[in-house]
């Protein structure tokens, strides 16, 4: 493939704004917000496991279990149901909701300073703030008084440190004060030589936190101030790494484990001990190793003007900027799964690692009706699996206090966890009429496990990762289904479509989620050997289940069991779609497939910003790469802020991941267990290349196409095994290869 511009976020001017102008650096645990502010230089600090709530609140912690028990009050709201049709938010969340105690929130750990006297108080025209999504490095520039000053920040994976540099091009001209603040008063900072160590302990839980901060010159001295600061004096550069940490640990009950200190002062002394150009050049191999597996050319053309003119100018037309910044944000989406999501601690937030706030939007927490799978959305597919470590054991954690959950409020066993949950295993409910009852998050939840041993293959993951958390969702479904007398299928009930509508039985999403969670828990428990017994039980529930696949009056696919979709109604979520996208249930060009045509017609093209991304993927399921594209410049128009982050408002990260995901479906899918090459290619893509795109069966997969058809493919297997290829590069439509792992296949086309 051509050479493809390097993805770069540029900017004329600081941020003053961190919502809508900061620039995200992270290593998964550790995160922080770089501004640019010249006169005191601004990093907003985060550490992932920094939460309030949970053990040891001030105000009592209940994991969302009901406080005391309530017979026969599940079996109450089934038996209305069956009765009257439909309930409403409010009575069923009179019935099994409760008010949330000790939920918590998540906290920014805190702001970086680096006071610069003497620098000017405005940019001038020489002033550049950029971060390069290649190297993962964000950079400031400007000359001042004849000086050229340079200033650049990562954060390092392999390191567990954020790091970051001043320099100057004339000797001795590096002087700055580095302070750490606060928007909490539960710290002590104090300096010493060249450390600043800051300790302290969440007043609401007790969870214990550390930061330290070195700071090594080049020249210069490094002194101590009383106030626990440190300044570097006439020095020719200097740099400062930071490590963090909390006592959390992700074991129920308690969820606390180590001090921080150790592992802390090991972290940021380990990393004082090389060189800063040892700690940044292992820090951006590390990064490419991940980010580079996927490069994209859509005949972008990245102009010489700051991101946040081209977004501004963007109007999803034909012009090679409006292309530059489609593929920028593409990679931007890769680039922050890889910055918010590595192995060794939680997975990605509603905000990824990133949050300015003590009261941040939702808690920052993990929505599990639709956010935090979208998460995730793009990891296999753009070649990003090591990604999801941090979501495996996520899930896996909240298995022993969802079978509490299970056994107090169903009275059945398996694992259960609903509409929104934290890091402390909450997996119960609270009394928000519309978003509090979701107990098909599981099933949902393990889809993406089993995602991932479609792409790789691997058995072992599958029977020691994702197979027992889907067979322990599995059965709490098989012993909750209940029969519904109006045709005698298996439904759930109560059931919910997210956030919209009444309570019913046998809503669509709900018996989609439960039929692709079944599905796939067949099949594994086929591929593992698992009693037949087991089996048969699946096969029999699977036989008598609702499908939630229904087409109503005007020919849509229908949100609820009755046919009481409104054509004119457009809310955000089209939960009834699951089996389109991410499930597989529904396939292109079937009843089923032009019936979800219609409803999301109907739904129409607006909608929050995660709602946008979510529409890309599902008219690439459909085929529609137009109008795929349209939602993506509706979102990249209407729902992205000028740093590029996605808003719902406010800032929600689901949208760039879901959007990342969006675009790799246009150009490459393999739901249905056949490598679908273009299958969704826009007519504003007419000539272009993707190198690296994941298929499922263990296949990587690059094209390259001209006139809007494929010139050429080559797919290379990690696995010995058939696949059938789709593509107009064959006559026939596909063409069946018998690949060996290790070897690489180059389709042209025939004739």
């Amino acid at each position: 493939m051509a050479e493809v511009p390097n993805p770069v976020l540029s900017y004329r001017a600081p941020a003053g704004d961190w919502e809508r102008e900061s620039l995200p650096i992270g290593g998964g645990a550790l995160g922080a917000s770089v501004h640019g502010t010249l006169a005191s230089e601004l990093l907003t600090l985060n550490e992932k496991t920094l939460w309030t709530g949970g053990p040891g609140s001030a105000g009592g912690y209940d994991f969302g279990n009901w406080t005391a028990p309530r017979p026969g009050v599940l079996t109450g709201v089934q038996e209305r149901l069956d009765n009257e049709g439909g309930l409403g938010p409010e009575a069923v969340a009179a019935e099994l909701g409760q008010p949330r105690r000790g939920y918590g929130a998540y906290q920014v750990l805190g702001e970086l300073h680096l006071d610069v006297p003497g620098a000017p108080a405005a940019p001038d025209a020489s002033y550049r703030r950029g971060l390069d999504l290649r190297t993962a490095l964000a950079s400031v520039a400007y000359t001042h008084e004849g000086v050229a000053h340079t200033r650049e920040f990562f954060v390092s994976h392999p390191g567990s440190v954020i790091a970051g540099r001043l320099a100057a091009d004339r000797p001795g001209q590096v002087t700055f004060t580095l302070r750490y603040t606060s928007p909490r008063n539960d710290f002590t900072a104090s300096a010493d030589g060249d450390r600043i160590t800051v300790r302290g302990a969440l007043q609401d839980n007790g969870l214990r936190f550390e930061a330290q901060i070195r700071v090594r010159a080049t020249g210069g001295n490094v002194t101590a101030g009383a106030d626990g600061s440190l300044t570097v004096t006439g020095a020719d550069n200097a740099w400062f790494l930071l490590a963090a940490g909390t006592d959390y640990a992700d074991t129920y009950p308690a969820y606390r484990g180590e001090d921080p200190h150790a592992t802390v002062t090991a972290a940021v002394d380990a990393a004082a001990a090389t060189s800063y150009e040892s700690v940044r050049d292992t820090h951006v191999n590390d990064h490419r190793t991940l980010f580079d597996r996927v490069a994209l050319d859509i005949g972008q053309q990245l102009p010489d003007v700051p991101t946040d003119q081209l977004l501004s100018g963007y109007t999803g037309g034909t012009a090679p900027a409006d292309r530059a910044l489609e593929a920028l944000f593409f990679q931007y989406g890769r680039y922050l799964l890889i910055a918010s999501s590595r192995a060794g601690s939680l997975p990605a937030n509603l905000q990824g690692v990133w949050n300015n706030s003590t009261t941040p939007p939702w808690s920052a927490d993990y929505h599990s009706n639709i956010n935090l799978q979208m998460n995730y959305w793009l990891a296999e597919a753009t070649n990003l699996a090591e990604t999801t470590a941090p979501y495996d054991r996520y899930v896996e954690a909240m298995r022993e206090p969802g079978r509490r959950t299970a056994r107090e409020m169903f009275g059945t066993e398996g694992w259960v966890v609903h509409n929104e949950t934290n890091p402390y295993g909450f997996t119960g409910v609270h009394d928000w009429a519309t978003s509090f009852w979701f107990p098909e998050a599981a099933g949902w939840l393990t889809q993406q496990m089993y995602e991932h041993y479609r792409f790789s293959g691997s058995t072992d993951y599958l029977r020691t990762t994702a197979y027992p958390a889907m067979k322990e969702a599995a059965e709490f479904w098989l012993a909750n289904l209940r029969t519904d007398p109006r045709d005698g299928l298996l439904v759930v009930t109560p059931s919910y479509s997210p956030e919209h509508g009444d309570f019913t039985a046998g809503a669509a999403m709900s018996q989609q989620i439960v039929h692709d969670l079944l599905t796939n828990t067949l099949e594994a428990a086929g591929t593992l050997g698992d009693s037949a017994a087991f089996r048969s039980r699946l096969e029999t529930a699977l036989d008598h289940l609702d499908p939630g696949l229904r087409i109503g009056s005007w020919g849509q696919l229908q949100e609820w069991k009755t046919d009481r979709d409104d054509q004119a109604d457009d809310h955000r979520h089209v939960s009834h779609l699951f089996g389109l996208h991410p499930g597989r249930q529904i396939e292109a060009g079937s009843n089923w497939a032009e019936a979800a045509k219609v409803s999301l017609g109907a739904r129409g093209d607006g909608g929050t910003g995660w709602s946008k991304a979510w529409k890309i993927n599902f008219w690439a399921r459909l085929r529609d790469g137009s109008h795929a594209h349209k939602m993506l410049s509706e979102q990249l128009k209407s729902s992205t802020l000028p740093n590029l982050w996605d808003t719902h408002p406010p800032f929600q990260i689901d949208g760039n991941f879901g959007a990342t995901s969006g675009v790799a479906e246009m150009l490459l899918q393999s739901q249905h267990d056949v490598v679908e090459i273009l299958p969704a290619l826009p007519a504003a893509w007419p000539a272009g290349s993707v190198r690296g795109l994941r298929a499922r069966g263990g296949f990587t997969v690059d094209i390259e196409w001209a006139g809007g058809q494929a010139r050429r493919a080559v797919i290379t297997a990690s696995r010995t095994r058939e696949l059938t290829v789709r593509s107009t590069l064959f006559a026939s439509g596909e063409k069946v290869i018998r690949a060996q792992a290790g070897e690489s296949y180059t389709l042209t086309p025939e004739g």
